[in-house]
């Protein structure tokens, strides 16, 4: 099977909220949300790992609100895929990881401006076409229930599965395995059909509403993923960066990234 290599989604945050790649999350005016400039000025771009899209799509449209001439784009990808564009001198002015390697990567290299912060947890689940029409409820199903979806073996989502799989003992044949750029592409796999069951984080799997059935992983054999955040080097703009980084880490912030499925950082 040949990887998916969906689009990378470049998101502006306007006035708008356009759903699917290159759409942009903006600033709404309902709900007596004021638009008062406040003397936070600039623009930046977060790379971002690709579970945190609809979660930072919200983030970045309420940041727009509240200070209206802050501008937030966000690129997502793997964050496998994100830190290398970032060493190899790719702008990015934050970097939120869905696992602590990539973001140690960018530390090593002296690329991260002061401490990486975690700021969500996420754990993974078994997605199946609508019905789950295998009747896949545990792991060991899916080595004999025809074409799974899984990351790719180098990001994060693909090592994390790899280590659900090793702790339960299942073996799934390369041979029956679609690989994912990132656990988006991943989770395309199942939702278009290509895939009959796959293995992303629970955030995407919520993401995608009816469009696939969830199978919960036991919780001795899940693995929690720790999603870090830091101000890079060479921010165009570091008093931006670190204000949207507050708000992440803020009780409002912390607040979005629960409705959407994340866990609580420690």
């Amino acid at each position: 099977m040949h990887p998916r290599r969906p689009c990378a989604a470049l998101l502006a945050v306007s006035a708008l909220l356009v759903a699917g790649c290159g759409s942009s999350a903006g600033s709404s005016s309902s709900g007596g949300t004021s638009t008062k400039p406040d003397g936070l000025e600039g623009d930046i771009t977060v790379s971002a790992a690709s579970s945190l899209t609809e979660a930072f799509d919200e983030l970045g449209a309420a940041f727009h609100a509240a200070h209206p001439n802050a501008t937030v784009r966000a690129t997502y990808d793997s964050s496998t895929v994100l830190s290398s564009q970032i060493i190899e001198g790719a702008p990015a002015d934050l970097f939120a990881s869905a696992d602590e390697a990539n973001m140690a990567a960018l530390t090593a290299k002296d690329l991260v401006a002061g401490k990486p912060e975690d700021f969500a947890r996420n754990k993974l689940v078994i997605v199946t076409k609508p019905g789950n029409p295998e009747g896949i409820t545990t792991l060991a199903d899916l080595a004999g229930a025809g074409v799974v979806s899984l990351c790719g073996k180098d990001v994060p989502c693909g090592m994390f599965a790899q280590q659900v799989l090793d702790k339960a003992h299942v073996t799934i044949d390369e041979g029956s395995i679609t690989r994912g750029q990132n656990a988006k592409a991943t989770l395309t796999a199942v939702t278009e059909g290509d895939a009959v069951a796959g293995i992303v984080y629970v955030t995407d799997a919520r993401a995608a509403g009816a469009k696939v059935d969830a199978v919960p992983i036991p919780g001795n054999v899940n693995v929690i993923a720790t999603y870090p955040i830091a101000v890079l080097k060479g921010a165009r703009d570091a008093s931006v960066a670190q204000a949207f980084e507050d708000y992440v880490l803020s009780a409002a912030g912390q607040a979005t990234l629960k409705e959407f499925g994340f866990l609580a950082r420690r």
